[in-house]
């Protein structure tokens, strides 16, 4: 072999020896197979629907493998046209039978692929129609777009039939109507189903299976008795048609508009069967679709506005739940912030007793150690020491219990009890600030319901805001009184927080309780959003009873009766 016959036999630049050999990539071999699948469908759908034909001439009111492949044009794109042009060429020829020229049959093939595909195409664009259907305005847009297809289809179809002598100037009018029939009905029948099913898990495979299996067995029992009474009623008779109206309608209300595309398609193939085993001819089969195609615009305008009030009513369900989250996050934040201001106090009011406990075990140590302990003191050492530890100890468990963060925990709560810890958790940092802080409450108080450290939360941020106004005064003798009364008409419980700081001012009074609003330079406006919050959703409220300096009084309310927050 010369040199250059051996240039010759190489691979020329670029070019992979081995592309020839190489596999159809996946994503190619998934459409091919997409395609055909959607094909087979095609057929077999045209196999069951052909029904009538009109002067040889393949004409039928029900068409379902062409809203078939409509949803699919619609939810994948044009790549679909070559299915619908392969299939309308394949049934003509083997499924149809029919005695069109070949040049016909490919003509025909060209108008379905064309027309339809470009009403799809124009449908996503140009409409923005969501193929997931979820508003009504969506199904109103499928619905036209298919209108508007199949008129231009029968025309230019009625057109061909007549230019080729297979109809004449006096067959367009009943052969076109059937034509449009059909192809409506199968757009609104079979394209809104294959959308919502391919959009949407089945529902039989979920926890509720059994129950939607017997709902649906329920809903073809109705159908068929539906059905049985407007065959025995006549192939003339249209008057109980409308009893197939009851199962499609309940199914859109009970299930929006997945409920409606099953219950219609149930239906449909159910009528087609009917009036087929009963040998109707084609004018009666076709105002009995005719007929069908006002239920079908009838069971999917109904389903889609029920789906979208569920929706709606979904989004809002979401929307409160994840504000109730943030309002428990920023509750928690603000929790983090009123302890923040009372560290100092709080570190102080540990490290007393902490201190009188070291001070009193070396006290015991040291009687226990000399030659004749004095025991008895030794025992009363150890008892005050324990006590103090305690003491250091209820006030660290109190502060870990205010700060936990999770759910509300709703329980009757002993509101005395909830006013002595929030008095001992803020009693260290009005002592910080020479603050008196007093508690006025009597000891038969009724207990309420509700969540015991979300009610600390509310009476220490009106303590700790009372005592930031007194300290910012610099006044010595600064005084808080918490003060507990019983109600009745109705029965609830008011604690006020009195302090003799400097009152405020009427522009922040009207705004006092709108998130963001605040006084203190350091502030971030949520406290009292948040106490608002809180004691609202526990059935109170909370307003300010006095703004006057020298005698600023907050108050809130609680019901005795529970409420559900």
């Amino acid at each position: 072999m010369s040199l250059d016959r051996t240039k010759d036999a190489l691979p020329a630049p670029g070019l992979d020896p081995g592309s020839l050999l190489r596999p159809v990539p996946r994503d190619l071999a998934r459409q091919v197979a997409a395609g055909l699948l959607a094909l087979a469908a095609f057929l077999a759908l045209e196999w069951v629907s052909f029904i009538h034909e009109y002067r040889g001439v393949p004409i039928t009111p029900w068409n379902p493998g062409l809203g078939l492949v409509f949803a699919l044009m619609l939810r994948n794109g044009i790549r679909y046209a070559p299915v619908l042009f392969a299939g309308v060429v394949v049934a003509e020829t083997t499924v149809l039978r029919t005695s069109l020229a070949w040049p016909i049959i490919l003509a025909i093939a060209t108008i379905f692929a064309l027309v339809y595909g470009a009403a799809a195409v124009l449908a996503r664009r140009r409409l923005r129609l969501d193929i997931n259907l979820d508003h009504l305005r969506d199904v109103m847009v499928l619905l036209a777009s298919g209108l508007a297809a199949a008129v231009v289809a029968a025309l230019l179809l009625s057109l061909l039939l007549l230019l080729d002598a297979q109809l004449g100037p006096a067959d367009l009018v009943v052969a076109s109507g059937p034509l449009l029939v059909g192809d409506l009905i199968g757009i609104g029948v079979m394209t809104p189903l294959v959308l919502r099913a391919v959009r949407r898990p089945a529902a039989w495979r979920g926890p509720h299976a059994p129950a939607v299996l017997l709902e649906a067995l329920l809903y073809v029992a109705l159908i068929t008795a539906s059905l049985w009474i407007v065959a025995g009623a006549g192939t003339r008779t249209f008057n109980f048609f409308y009893l197939l109206f009851v199962p499609v309608v309940v199914a859109a209300v009970r299930h929006g508009l997945d409920g409606a595309c099953v219950a219609l398609a149930m239906t449909q193939f159910g009528l087609v069967g009917v009036l087929h085993f009963q040998g109707m001819d084609a004018q009666a089969f076709t105002q009995f679709q005719t007929l069908m195609l006002v239920l079908t615009a009838t069971g999917l305008v109904v389903g889609v506005v029920v789906s979208e009030r569920t929706n709606a009513d979904r989004r809002v369900r979401e929307a409160e739940a994840q504000l109730k989250e943030k309002e428990a996050e920023a509750a928690h934040a603000a929790r983090y912030n009123l302890v923040s201001g009372m560290a100092s106090a709080l570190a102080h009011e540990i490290n007393q007793p902490m201190t009188a406990a070291r001070a009193l075990a070396r006290s015991a140590q040291h009687l226990l150690g000399t030659p004749a302990p004095d025991l008895p003191r030794a025992a009363g050492n150890l008892s005050a020491l324990i006590a103090h530890i305690d003491h250091a100890g209820a006030v660290v468990a109190r502060m870990r219990d205010f700060l936990r963060r999770g759910r509300p925990h709703v329980s009757t709560v002993d509101l005395r009890s909830v006013l002595d810890d929030a008095v001992l958790l803020a009693g260290a940092e009005a002592a910080e600030h020479g603050v008196a802080l007093e508690l006025a409450a009597p000891a038969d108080l009724p207990p309420v319901y509700g969540d015991r450290v979300q009610l600390q939360q509310v009476l220490l941020n009106l303590v700790h805001n009372a005592i930031e106004a007194i300290a910012a005064t610099g006044r010595p003798d600064g005084r808080i009184a918490v003060s507990v009364a019983r109600r009745e008409a109705p029965p609830r419980i008011e604690i006020g927080v009195r302090d003799n700081g400097p009152g405020i001012a009427a522009e922040i009074a009207e705004r006092l309780f709108a998130p963001l609003t605040t006084s203190k330079d350091q502030g971030l406006g949520l406290g009292l959003s948040i106490c608002a919050a809180i004691v609202e959703s526990h059935g109170g409220r909370v307003w300010l009873q006095s703004r006057q300096p020298g005698a600023t009084e907050f108050r809130f309310s609680l019901p005795l009766e529970r409420h559900a927050a």
